[in-house]
Order: structure tokens, then sequence, then C-alpha cells
């Protein structure tokens, strides 16, 4: 049956790799909603064991309710992104050597996605403390980028690449992404402190909630103006990256208005799990920017 599926895997990146690439970038998502679940109905615990769901059952058992489900649910997802990832890495092997850098790419996704399941695991048997459920949710943004980078390569050629826009607007471009990696770390660390902990008994931080919200919200007002700056710049040159800017711009709006509304209205549960899903699009969408930058070279005569 292996033999018959890497057959069926095609010579080149065609429609089928790019089915590939889409349904692991989408899984990528799903796992941080649901992951985001887990945590807003107090479910991190809903299977107190790890790799088993219990110490006798490898999945939930009835007594345990939804919330083992929920919990075993997110488990799921990541045997399904690591299926989609060997798809990946035994479809590069058979690449040409000017395309090995999507190789490179499913690797890091079948790599982080061990990486995952690991950090997963830390973060049941310590009674989920609030630092390792951060990291885990930073290895799963992490990934999102790695399959959107992976999108955002495999119908281009091979080789050098030249940078087709300004160098100012590059330099902003970076300036910003760095500012965007600022806002989700402090995104992580309002989320540790506050009321939504995964489970009615696990640890918090310590620190304050509502200073953190404060310190939250400067960064992404900052990536919101440079945003702003880009997508001015950009359609008044008319540089071939206009649409990913004005799309960023688009999703920091909604990520914003989110943000005010689950600030103003006590954190509900459904406004929190949209903000993580959103976090992770933005960066997603920002990953695609910054490789828009650069263009393969031009074949000259």
């Amino acid at each position: 049956m292996w033999q018959r599926f890497v057959a069926w895997l095609p010579e080149r990146t065609d429609a089928r790799v790019r089915t590939f690439a889409w349904l692991s970038f989408v899984a990528e998502v799903l796992i941080i909603g649901t992951g985001g679940a887990v945590r807003l109905t107090g479910s991190g615990l809903g299977c107190p064991t790890w790799p088993r769901c219990t110490a006798d059952s490898l999945v939930p058992t009835p007594e345990m309710g939804f919330h083992g489900v929920i919990e075993f649910g997110n488990r799921t997802l990541t045997g399904l992104v690591g299926t989609l990832a060997i798809a990946w890495l035994v479809r590069g092997g058979r690449m040409p050597r000017t395309r090995r850098v999507l190789f490179v790419l499913a690797a890091i996704v079948l790599g982080g996605i061990i990486a995952q399941a690991l950090v997963g695991g830390v973060t049941v048997l310590t009674g989920l403390n609030p630092f390792i459920v951060g990291f885990h949710y930073v290895a799963s943004v992490s990934l999102v980028c790695v399959a959107a980078a992976f999108l955002a390569l495999m119908d281009q050629p091979g080789g050098e690449r030249e940078r087709v826009v300004p160098r100012g607007f590059a330099i902003l471009t970076h300036i910003a992404t760095g500012v965007l990696a600022l806002t989700i770390v402090f995104g992580i660390l309002t989320t540790g402190a506050g009321p939504h902990s995964g489970d009615a008994n696990a640890g918090r931080s310590g620190f304050d909630a509502q200073v953190l919200e404060h310190v939250h919200a400067w960064p992404s007002y900052v990536l919101f103006a440079l945003t702003l700056a880009l997508v001015v710049v950009a359609w008044a040159k008319r540089l071939p990256v206009r649409g990913w800017a004005s799309a960023l711009l688009a999703i920091e709006l909604v990520q914003i208005t989110v943000g005010l509304y689950q600030a103003r209205n006590g954190l509900p549960e459904f406004a929190v799990g949209t903000h993580m899903v959103l976090a992770s699009l933005t960066a997603a969408t920002m990953t695609v920017l910054v490789l828009r930058l650069k263009h393969p070279l031009t074949p000259r005569s």
C-alpha cells in the first residue's frame, strides 16, 4: 500500500503537492483552534496522561465526557499533520536540486510536529504549566508560518532571488515582522496570566494580567501603524506586494477589533479563541509578504 501511495505522488510540485500543502496549512491552523478550545473549555487535562489518554486507554472513555473528546481531538490532528509532512518528504526527495528548499520546509514541519507532540506531553505531565503552554502555542504558530512559506515558494522556480521592492520598504517590513513577534509574545504572557488556564487546578504565571493587556496592546498598535505605512507606500509605488500588504492590514484590523471586544467584555471564550487563530493567520500573511519581497532572477539572454 505504501509503494502505491508513493507512486501516486507527482514527479514535481503539481496539484497533488499543492493539496498536501494546503491541507497541512489548514490542519495547523485547526490545531491552534482546537488547542484554544482545549484551554478555553477547561479540557487541558481531559486526557490526564500522555501519550495515552488514560493509564489504561489510548482513547478517551465515556466517563471522561466532552473534556476527553476535545483534548483527544487536538492530539489526533497532530498525527494528521505528521502524515502530510511525511508525504512532503517522500516527494521532496525526488525534486530537482533547485527545489530542495521545499524538501527542507517539509522536514521542518515533520520535525516540528514531533517536537510539538513532545511539548504537548510535557504540558500535560507538568499540569499545564503556563510557560510550557505558551511555548506550545509558539511552536504551532511557527509551523503555520512554515506551511505558508511552502505555499508561497512552491510555484516559483529555484535559484537566486532578487529584491523587487525598494530597500527602505524591505527594511520597514522586517521591522514590522519583529514587532509582530513581540506582540505575539506579550499576548502569550497575557493569556498565561489570565483566567483561561485550561483546568481549574492549573497554575498561572503570577504576572498582573491587566498590566500585560496594556503592554500587549502597545506593540500591536505600532504594528498596525507600520503596516498602514507599508500599504500606502506599496500602492503609491505600485509595488508587486501591495496585495499581500493590504491583506495583512485587513487581518490586523479584525484582530484589533476582536482584541478590544474581548478586553472590554470579560474575555469571552469564543473571542479569545478567535484572537488566537487570527494571530497565527497574521503571522502566516507576514511570512508570505516577506518572501514576496524577492522574486527569482529573470533569465538573461
